[in-house]
């Protein structure tokens, strides 16, 4: 069942209504984005997460914390 422009033009003005005009650059930016991540996932096509960076920046090592714990039984009480 196509949608013709009338039901097109309905569900932009409630689109419009529901997430006003400020927000809606950034749902359209989220949405396209989505659609690309499932397109490339789809066809295979990944990119290295090197090239996703902007020029000059590089990527940071991952950074290992310990953490120091105050190991109690699991009774609860400490001795």
């Amino acid at each position: 069942m196509p949608f013709g422009p009338l039901e097109i033009g309905i569900v932009l003005l409630i689109v419009l209504v529901i997430f006003g005009p400020k927000r809606l650059p950034d749902l359209g930016r989220s949405l396209g984005g989505g659609m690309r991540e499932f397109k490339d996932s789809v066809t295979g096509n990944h990119k290295d997460s090197d090239e996703e960076l902007p020029a000059g920046e590089k990527k940071s090592e991952p950074v290992q914390t310990t953490e120091k714990s105050d190991a109690t039984p699991a009774g609860g009480k400490s001795s």
